[in-house]
């Protein structure tokens, strides 16, 4: 059922188990019969197996040495009763994350403080140069009265009498063993008799917290900072929770970000871009470059300006800056304007790759 060999070692054992289980569970499995069928079956085989004097039985009689009403089918086994997949599957997870990010640490009624979310938008410029940003998160954090315990002043949490401090309750159904969160104490393995007035028992009070973000230069939109400790705090002196701070970076009104590159569009008129000449262009770190346009620039003319784009993270390196012309076309022109533009038109051929297509054309349309 599991896949072990005979001489398979507990550990092997458990491996297995939990990957069928996890596989087979029926929350991942929604209305497919055969996978709780399976599911039941996987528990009953490692309930065996785990334990050495069921295992024994097991490799000396087969499952005859567990029928008779103990196995499935029989009175109390997983037929016979209500099957709990959410108790059963919890002690999965409670073995394998057990004192893990969020977890409960068993038994003290301390909890780890759940992790917060902040987004922060920042402009192109801070995300280039880097910067430290002042953020306000709504949290909670540990009780001044109480110091985190959750009890008043000369008192303190006891172990919990029901659970003996454990937090949860067990009852052996079958060959099943059924575990749920204890009653009286809520699954925190201890009682408060004089609980802390200002924080209700919790050891935690909602304020809210000033911190300081440090924004390395280069950062993408979308990057993650998590910043530990400085989530939400735990309950009754259990360690705090994480705040992740979310970036967004803002769309920037003259550049475009490609990766670590820059992308420039700049306007020049027709006369620059037939004469040529040099003009200046703006960059990311507030300087003005010069770059030399050629005569006879075509609209759509890239240039390249090295080591002018963004900084990388963790590197010395830099991207490129990419600097496009974008050549207008004269409006409004006065009269005397379009009279100087016809005349310039009939002094020579100034568009050969124009005229080259229309003559073309013509020839196509003449048939020659």
């Amino acid at each position: 059922m599991l896949g072990c060999s005979r001489t398979a070692s507990p550990e092997d054992i458990k491996k297995a188990y939990r990957k069928l289980a996890m596989q087979h569970h029926p929350d991942r499995n929604q209305g497919d019969k055969n996978a709780e069928k399976k599911f039941k079956e996987l528990n009953h085989a490692y309930d065996i197996l785990k334990d050495p004097d069921k295992r024994a039985a097991y490799d000396r009689y087969g499952a005859a040495a567990f029928e008779g009403g103990r196995g499935p089918g029989g009175p109390g086994g997983m037929n016979g009763q209500e099957f709990d997949f959410g108790s059963v599957f919890g002690n999965i997870f409670d073995e394998m994350f057990n004192g893990g990010r969020g977890g409960r640490a068993g038994g003290r009624g301390d909890t780890r403080g759940q992790d917060l979310r902040f987004n922060l938008e920042i402009t192109l410029e801070q995300a280039y140069g880097g910067t430290e940003a002042t953020v306000r998160v709504p949290s909670s954090v540990s009780c001044e009265t109480c110091h985190g315990s959750g009890a008043e002043a000369g008192s303190k949490p006891h172990q919990c009498p029901t659970c003996k401090g454990h937090g949860r309750l067990r009852a052996q159904q079958g060959f099943f063993t059924v575990e749920r969160t204890c009653h009286t104490c809520q699954g925190s393995g201890q009682v408060i008799d004089k609980p802390c007035k200002s924080c209700a028992g919790q050891g935690r009070v909602r304020r809210e917290k000033t911190l300081k973000v440090n924004i390395p230069a280069g950062v993408e939109d979308g990057t993650r900072i998590r910043l530990t400790g400085e989530g939400e705090a735990g309950t009754r002196g259990g360690p705090a929770g994480d705040l992740y701070v979310f970036l967004s970076v803002r769309r920037h009104q003259m550049f475009e970000r490609e990766g670590a590159d820059v992308h420039c569009r700049v306007p020049i008129s027709m006369v620059q871009a037939t004469l040529g000449g040099n003009i200046e262009v703006p960059t990311l770190d507030g300087k003005a470059a010069r770059i030399n346009i050629p005569a006879g620039a075509q609209n759509g003319h890239q240039f390249r300006l090295r080591a002018k784009g963004m900084p990388i993270v963790r590197s010395t390196q830099r991207g490129d800056m990419y600097i496009e012309i974008n050549v207008e076309t004269p409006t409004n022109l006065t009269a005397k304007q379009k009279e100087l533009l016809k005349e310039f038109e009939k002094a020579g051929k100034t568009s050969p790759e124009a005229e080259g297509f229309f003559s073309k054309m013509k020839e196509m349309f003449s048939g020659d």
